[in-house]
């Protein structure tokens, strides 16, 4: 009786923490996607412009997922469940990217072009063609990995580092600009965006699996 009275609370610990940190990691995205609407700077923007700035906050929001569903830390997800959802979440990320870019090239071919060809004079833009190559680098990897039968390794140590490149470049990219995010949302996301993806960079140890190999 006690055992199965314990292994109740046990279990009803764990649906707690799981419910907990499901909502802190649902107010983390949420919050800068309500700060970015309620921005006074939206009055003075067209709707394309609008749209694609959300989709870039979208994208920078759904970086934070993407490393935990890959190493399976999200309660209530096996690994195998946490990895096929990995590739859908990569999906809509790509979209988003394409979306963000999409509305700018609309309003600004020009400058779109500048940033796509790394002639842009503002840093910001600079930062942001290197995301979204390394973000397309990555998605194209995934896709690819089967038909050029790339080896567990391998794959795991490209995907990997392209993907460091994205968040870091994506979070550079965030923090030079001044846009509709609030400063301590945006500050808040990124910073948990690159801890995350750190944390599950070094977990995979995808460079320690790199340096065996060359030894």
């Amino acid at each position: 009786m006690t055992a199965t009275r314990l292994a109740g609370q046990g279990a009803t610990r764990s649906r707690l923490r799981g419910a907990a940190i499901w909502a802190a990691l649902a107010t983390a995205l949420i919050l800068p996607l309500a700060v970015a609407a309620t921005s006074p700077q939206l009055a003075w923007r067209e709707p394309v412009y609008i749209i694609g700035g959300f989709a870039g906050v979208m994208g920078l929001a759904l970086m934070v997922l993407q490393p935990l569903l890959a190493a399976g830390y999200l309660p209530g997800l096996g690994l195998r469940a946490g990895r096929r959802a990995h590739g859908w979440i990569g999906a809509a990320l790509v979209a988003a990217v394409t979306v963000h870019v999409g509305g700018l090239w609309i309003t600004s071919p020009p400058d779109v072009i500048d940033v796509l060809l790394f002639r842009s004079p503002t840093p910001f833009g600079v930062w942001g063609a290197v995301a979204m190559w390394a973000v397309v680098a990555a998605a194209l990897l995934a896709l690819v990995r089967r038909r050029w039968r790339l080896s567990p390794r391998i794959w795991r140590v490209g995907h990997t580092a392209l993907a460091v490149i994205g968040v870091i470049s994506t979070v550079v990219h965030a923090m030079l600009i001044e846009g509709t995010m609030g400063q301590v949302s945006k500050a808040l996301l990124c910073a948990l965006v690159l801890v995350v993806a750190i944390k599950v960079a070094v977990d995979l140890r995808a460079w320690t699996l790199l340096l065996r190999r060359r030894a």
